[in-house]
């Protein structure tokens, strides 16, 4: 087969390989043929956005034709105010993703270390290895990620980065903030805690410790896509230092975070009975989905996130048979990548209607991948 690599490549470049972090349900729903029944493998909230954030798209959207505040001034002082802190301390984003980006952009060099969970967020790692940066793995402790021995590599190859979510994707499960504030105070000299707080909003009190903006020692990573439902806006932000904050400005798409995006945000901020009702929402379908796995025979583990992940009971190959099954049935899901963890499926929260859906499908597909 003729090599279709452009020549024109950097060294860099041309030595990654052709891959993303997830393939999109889009591009499965295309290879199908036929969309899923149930949209359960993005962790995206299908309990949706805030009315005040529907209607504030709607009367925004004349107004779509222009360019979005590249300062998002408005946006960033009401999550200042929200969280107690100076707007110097708040970097705005095309989602967590792209502020992982940049904040690689900014910290690595070639060579340098960064430290992370072997099994966790991919994404991190796909921006990591763009930028040449050389990635040190440490294994979970069990289901969790293990904070102790992230410091201790950290501190062994001189780690320039450490990255950790609280609560975990993929595993759903989370540490106690004493836990999470104990590994902030041990990071070493020169290193930064990338805290990525997704799916904070839908955990159990006392997950977060206290924002102290000025500590050197962490970043900390929220966004707008989880519990506030507005994923296909792309919209999250950092809390961090005001020096390492203001330096985004140097390498950020400065129009990045488009119109809709930050009016739709601004009004979900202002809306403060949507979370409690999001999770009411996630912690019945949470419960829902672990009656689900125990009438099959399988466990649902402890989540803190708006997705369950449930031991199928058997390796890897089987847990991967069970999804290529649930997906032939109409079932979008995923699972985690790397032994011990891909003895899971990971099922995201949703209404009663996708729950039913694949309660229908799992007996189906777990009878297919022991054929």
């Amino acid at each position: 087969m003729a090599d279709t690599t452009d020549p024109r490549l950097t060294p860099l470049a041309a030595s990654l390989p052709a891959t993303v972090p997830f393939v999109g349900p889009e591009t499965m729903e295309r290879q199908r043929g036929t969309p899923f029944a149930a949209r359960l493998g993005a962790n995206e909230s299908a309990f949706g956005p805030s009315p005040r954030a529907i209607a504030a798209l709607r009367d925004a959207t004349p107004e779509m034709w222009q360019y979005a505040d590249p300062e998002a001034h408005d946006l960033r002082h009401a999550m200042a105010a929200h969280h107690g802190i100076a707007p110097a301390h708040i970097m705005l984003g095309e989602g967590i993703d792209a502020l992982l980006g940049n904040l690689v952009r900014l910290l690595i060099a070639p060579g340098d270390a960064v430290v992370t969970s072997a099994g966790a967020y991919p994404t991190f790692n796909y921006h990591v290895t763009g930028f040449g940066g050389t990635l040190h793995m440490v294994p979970y402790a069990g289901d969790h990620e293990d904070p102790a021995a992230l410091i201790a590599r950290a501190a062994e190859v001189g780690a320039k980065l450490i990255y950790l979510a609280n609560p975990d994707n993929p595993m759903g499960s989370h540490h106690p903030a004493t836990t999470i504030q104990t590994m902030i105070d041990a990071v070493p000299d020169g290193c930064l805690l990338i805290l990525d707080e997704a799916y904070v909003d839908l955990a159990p009190d006392g997950t977060a410790p206290a924002l102290d903006p000025t500590s050197t020692s962490v970043i900390r990573m929220r966004t707008f896509s989880k519990a506030h439902g507005l994923a296909g806006l792309r919209i999250g932000y950092a809390i961090g230092p005001a020096p390492l904050i203001a330096a985004f400005e140097r390498v950020r798409n400065h129009f990045g975070v488009n119109r809709a995006a930050q009016v739709a945000a601004l009004a979900a901020l202002a809306d403060p009975d949507w979370l409690p009702h999001v999770r009411a929402q996630v912690v019945d379908s949470r419960a829902a989905l672990s009656r689900i796995a125990a009438d099959n025979g399988l466990t649902a583990l402890p989540s803190a996130t708006n997705f369950v992940t449930i031991d199928c009971g058997q390796d890897g190959a089987f847990a991967r048979r069970v999804l290529t099954a649930l997906l032939d049935h109409g079932i979008f899901a995923r699972m985690p990548g790397v032994p011990p963890h891909d003895r899971c499926i990971r099922i995201t929260c949703g209404p009663a209607d996708a729950m039913a859906a694949f309660a229908a499908a799992l007996p189906r597909a777990l009878a297919a991948a022991q054929d």
